[in-house]
């Protein structure tokens, strides 16, 4: 039975290098190895060239080619015969392979060396498999199929929910029931500070809510910033992406102002898988797993059903609460338990609180717990509107347009993880109510 370049897929993971065999136009051979090749059609390949001037070379007087490939689960081996087409340097099929390359040599600190100069598609003529001279294991069984009716009712589940917090919950759910993934991040896209903040979390020792990553860094920057989803399937061979971003836990908070991204030692796969709504990134969807090629082309695209669904849920949640106005609160006297004094402090320069000398969070959350305090201290009341928020705030950022849900629900989050003294609750739509376990002192003028 002829094998087809759409039965090779494991050889496309980027794991097991391929090579290229050319040779040049009085006969000498020339073999490289290639960090990428992507199977175009049934009927082309197209390879990332970075280096291989000699390559090149050799191609233009001779196009006739020969490129091993290898799969990735058996170590089964393809010999093709290819002849070369052109060479492309702009448009969708240049776009993915450069993005990929990106995010994958900037794991070992080398995307600036490692920046695609073209990519070489080559018609295939011929695909043999090689007999291998030593008797192998047959692969272990793998996963079982995706279950659609499982996905199904995973995107039904995401729908129903109305609540951000529900909305995410759901998601990472269905990652874990449909998928099996045990280790999964949900990142919204902060745009007043240009970066991705965790926002829900499964699977970690330490939650990592509320750590960030900067707009286009590794996997989940890049997968934010193009709009496609991003996979490293082998990390034996790079470096992590959480040893370049991560930090000390536990006190270092209080220092730095920021949380550490929650780390998977044994992490050997990642993908980070966008979550777009109305064509806009608004999010990311980021999965760790400790086996090797654990993320399937069938994983990825019901992972990305799954995350499209989860960023449209979100954007309706968050225009129902802007076009439904609350009714009026009236003015309830805030209650306090016992003497005991909070002290709160805010600091102007990035919107970071401390609630007794104890980091809880920064950015847009931050201010929000600042305003609802100042709410509360100079006219007594212990329920809000998130209307009114939304009004206050963009008086002061008129930059900021959305995703208010999702920050309230990340400072919901954060005192809760943090045990601090203070609490937001929600008491209805679009309605929330904030209480204190003492009497909050508020020093707002910190820098």
């Amino acid at each position: 039975m002829s094998v087809r370049l759409s039965d090779l897929s494991a050889c496309f993971e980027g794991v097991i290098p391929s090579i290229i065999a050319t040779a040049a136009a009085d006969g000498m051979p020339n073999i490289s190895y290639l960090s990428h090749v992507v199977r175009v059609d049934e009927e082309h390949v197209a390879l990332s060239n970075q280096f291989f001037a000699k390559t090149a070379a050799n191609i233009r007087a001779n196009p006739h080619v020969t490129l091993i490939l290898v799969d990735s689960f058996t170590g089964d081996q393809f010999l093709l015969d290819i002849g070369f087409v052109r060479s492309v340097d702009a448009g969708p099929l240049f776009d993915r392979i450069a993005l990929q390359l990106k995010a994958s040599s900037a794991q070992v600190g080398m995307s600036e060396i490692m920046r695609l100069r073209s990519a070489d598609v080559f018609r295939v003529h011929r695909i043999e498999k090689v007999p291998s001279a030593v008797e192998t294991t047959s692969p272990a069984p793998g996963r079982a199929p995706v279950s659609l009716p499982d996905l199904s009712e995973a995107v039904k589940a995401i729908e129903r929910q109305v609540e951000a917090d529900e909305i995410i919950d759901s998601l990472l759910c269905g990652v874990q029931r449909v998928l099996g993934y045990r280790h999964a991040l949900v990142l919204i896209h902060d745009r007043h500070r240009g970066c991705l903040v965790t926002t829900g979390s499964i699977g970690y020792e330490r939650s990592g809510l509320g750590s960030e990553v900067a707009g286009g860094e590794g996997l989940i920057g890049a997968a934010a910033a193009s709009g496609r989803s991003i996979k490293v399937s082998d990390m034996s061979r790079v470096r992590r992406f959480g040893e370049a971003i991560a930090m000390d836990g536990g006190g270092s908070e209080n220092a730095t102002r920021s949380v550490a991204f929650p780390l998977l030692p044994t992490a050997m796969s990642q993908i980070a898988v966008p979550m777009i709504a109305r064509g806009v990134a608004t999010g990311v969807l980021f999965i760790e797993s400790a086996e090797r090629l654990a993320f399937r082309a069938e994983d990825e695209a019901a992972l990305e059903i799954l995350a499209g669904q989860a960023a449209n849920a979100l954007m309706a949640s968050e225009c129902e609460v802007v076009a439904t106005e609350p009714e009026p609160i009236p003015i309830v006297s805030a209650t306090t338990v016992g003497g005991r004094n909070i002290r709160v402090a805010h600091h102007r320069l990035d919107d970071s609180v401390f609630v007794d000398g104890n980091y809880i969070v920064k950015g847009i959350a931050g201010a929000l717990l600042r305003l609802m305090l100042e709410w509360q201290l100079n006219e007594g009341r212990s329920e809000f509107t998130n209307r009114e928020m939304r009004l206050a705030l963009g008086a002061r950022m008129p930059e900021i347009k959305d995703n208010l849900e999702t920050r309230l629900l990340l400072l919901r989050r954060r005192l809760e993880e943090k045990q601090a003294p203070i609490r937001i609750v929600r008491i209805g739509r679009g309605r929330l109510g904030l209480e204190a376990d003492g009497q909050v002192t508020l020093d707002a003028g910190r820098e």
